[in-house]
């Protein structure tokens, strides 16, 4: 099965984002064709969740799990860490006091 660029997909998802007027932005541009996405949830109160894109080995699934969670200055550390180990990493930070990141939705979750 062919795969979308890490490019192609973070311009489908900050469309996605704008279309539900949920901001977000490019705060680290990777590698266009392969680099990792990590999606940082900040809800404006202090806190902020940092979500990346997980396969199970067993079912063969991508799925989209909790990297790190908690006071945003903590979350930005781990963001940090994992940009020490992989400079081609994407991160798009999406601003919204509900928290709605759209990961959950069809064409997003996976």
């Amino acid at each position: 099965m062919t795969r979308l660029t890490a490019e192609f997909w973070v311009s489908a998802y900050l469309r996605r984002l704008q279309l539900s007027d949920i901001p977000a932005f490019v705060t680290s541009k990777g590698d266009a064709t392969a680099g990792a996405v990590l999606v940082k949830l900040n809800s404006l109160d202090g806190q902020a969740c940092c979500y990346q894109r997980s396969f199970d080995l067993m079912s063969g699934e991508r799925a989209w799990v909790v990297l790190a969670q908690g006071v945003e200055a903590d979350v930005d550390a781990a963001l940090a860490k994992q940009r020490s180990f992989d400079p081609d990493l994407w991160v798009i930070e999406v601003e919204d006091r509900e928290g709605r990141h759209l990961l959950d939705e069809p064409g997003l979750a996976g």
